[in-house]
């Protein structure tokens, strides 16, 4: 069994949102984002399907033409093809666990 302890995997970059890949396999990939505060992750699309996951602290997560603010454990899915995103704005650190699974091309 694979385990993963978030509170130890949690790493702050003062220069750059800090990204680990926590697994990486075709049928699911996850993903851990830490922000310090002021951090942001601009919109974006992808062909995939995404759970954003508050592990801690607070911001602002878009999907679509929606802002939502935040704080630890809201889950948010995002459809494939949405524009989505996130920022640390609301004056802590915020990290997100980004869960990324493929879509049926049938």
């Amino acid at each position: 069994m694979h385990t993963l302890d978030l509170k130890k995997l949690i790493n702050f970059k003062p220069d750059k949102i800090s990204r680990e890949m926590l697994d990486d396999k075709p049928e699911m990939r996850i993903a851990l984002m830490c922000l310090e505060a002021g951090q942001k992750l601009d919109p974006h699309k992808a062909p995939l399907r995404l759970l954003m996951y508050v592990v801690e602290g607070k911001g602002t997560i878009t999907v679509g033409e929606e802002e939502l603010v935040v704080d630890e454990k809201t889950c948010i899915p995002c459809d494939p093809m949405v524009s989505h995103g996130f920022r640390a704005d609301q004056g802590e650190k915020l990290v997100i666990m980004a869960i990324v699974t493929p879509v049926d091309s049938e």
